[in-house]
């Protein structure tokens, strides 16, 4: 019996390409694998619901500023251990155990990133907080380049360019908010870039043992600055909502999450934080962004967008495993 070939129709649609295969990753050939990565996408956008909440609920304490970033690390210490249980068992104490010096130091940064979010959100717009947390992986590749001799490529040179002037717009728009106003978002970025270059070249580096030790940390350097007096009991549930569910859930769901899509589809996944979180706030406060921070921010995400996008790989590629991705905390 002679083989039978597919008519010209068929066989030019057999060679088409999967549409934005840097996005997609992969081919899915079963149902199930296409089951998975609905899952995975899913749970990312969960994931950035739960972070987007953080300036809504802040807006709605009364307490001290750093009486907010204590009540919210401790909360969100308990809900961590709580996750590095589950996740690890009986290793639980070993995981904390060899976390090493590079553990300790993404423990720090986690800190001071985690700390000076919540910290930032008093002096400054929910929007210009997002905005200029957005523009931290583009901070780390530059990190990268200068401490770490890392190659840098000329779509990421687009993206670091882009992002600069992003901020750089940001920044003016917020001169006259104070210093505080860019000085402490601008910290919060560099701290959570030095943490995703640990994470990248630091494999060996549990994210987990070191985000509950940095909270712990948040904890006990804020303790001794907190007024619990000034929290009254609604305070106590949102900064309980804040801990268990926007950080905790939110790195739960996004080590789920992670795990079963590319990391170029969960940084444009994630990007829904940003959006979201501006809006809550507008709806809730009416707490417009300046043109000025509205520009930049629209700036920093199209950074973000053109640092994820990679080319697709050849046919035959597409057939191998996509690689696990390395969740990153959130702030």
């Amino acid at each position: 019996m002679p083989p039978v070939y597919p008519a010209a129709g068929d066989r030019k649609r057999l060679r088409r390409p999967a549409p934005w295969p840097w996005l997609t990753g992969r081919v899915a050939r079963s149902g199930l694998e296409q089951r998975r990565a609905r899952e995975g996408q899913v749970a990312i956008a969960l994931a950035a619901v739960a972070w987007s909440t953080a300036g809504l609920a802040q807006r709605q304490l009364d307490a001290t500023p750093v009486t907010q970033v204590a009540g919210r690390a401790a909360f969100a210490a308990l809900a961590l251990f709580a996750l590095v249980v589950v996740t690890e068992r009986a290793r639980t104490i070993r995981a904390f155990a060899e976390m090493g010096r590079w553990g300790i130091a993404m423990t720090v940064f986690l800190a001071l990133s985690s700390g000076v979010f919540l910290l930032s959100l008093n002096y400054t717009t929910v929007a210009n907080v997002l905005f200029m947390q957005a523009a931290a992986p583009m901070m780390a590749a530059l990190l990268g380049w200068v401490f770490l001799r890392e190659r840098v490529d000329g779509r990421t040179w687009a993206s670091l360019l882009l992002a600069g002037a992003g901020v750089v717009l940001m920044a003016a728009g917020s001169v006259e908010a104070g210093a505080a106003a860019i000085l402490l978002p601008l910290l919060m970025t560099a701290a959570f870039a030095a943490v995703i270059v640990i994470a990248r070249h630091r494999r060996e580096v549990s994210m987990m043992p070191a985000t509950c030790a940095s909270q712990v940390l948040v904890l006990a350097v804020c303790l001794p600055f907190a007024d619990p007096g000034s929290a009254g009991d609604d305070d106590w549930v949102v900064l309980a909502a804040l801990g268990i569910g926007q950080i905790g859930v939110g790195l739960a769901l996004l080590t789920f999450g992670a795990r079963l899509i590319p990391p170029a589809q969960v940084a444009v996944i994630s990007l829904l934080e940003i959006v979201l979180g501006p809006l809550w706030v507008w709806l809730a406060y009416d707490e417009r962004p300046g043109a000025a921070t509205a520009a930049g921010g629209a700036v920093v995400v199209a950074a973000v967008v053109v640092q994820a996008w990679r080319p697709g790989p050849p046919e035959h590629a597409r057939r191998a495993p996509v690689p696990e991705s390395v969740p990153e905390a959130h702030v």
